[in-house]
């Protein structure tokens, strides 16, 4: 039979952890812990001995561990884990989605502009 789509499986086979999966596993010890019992010692390199949290990659050696941590796109993924993950809150805001009553036109007076007061 063989493989449909080559380009699917190369995209999926490229697929890394999310920052905000990684964000996660810094703050928490247990989070990453959980991460890699999912994982095989015998499919990793090296055991799993070498393991660069911030990439979410294995390495064979401690030697490739501080190359990579050295490197361009290692400093890069650091940098961009030093900024705040967006929020639900946010992603619905920037669509439009609102929950948020209080708006800047809103006044503290409650009353409608539109009713008319009759004299009696």
């Amino acid at each position: 039979m063989g493989v449909g789509n080559k380009r699917t499986l190369t995209k999926t086979r490229r697929k890394t952890r999310d920052l905000d999966q990684i964000k996660a596993d810094l703050l928490s010890p247990k989070h990453l812990a959980q991460y890699k019992e999912t994982k095989a010692p015998e499919d990793l390199p090296d055991l799993g001995k070498w393991y660069c949290t911030e990439c979410a990659k294995w390495f064979e050696s401690e030697v490739n561990l501080v190359v990579h941590r050295k490197g361009k796109p290692h400093k890069r993924r650091v940098k961009q884990l030093q900024e705040e993950p967006y929020t639900q809150k946010e992603a619905e805001a920037a669509i439009g989605l609102q929950t948020d009553n209080q708006g800047p036109y809103r006044s503290e007076n409650t009353t409608d502009s539109n009713e008319i007061t009759m004299a009696t």
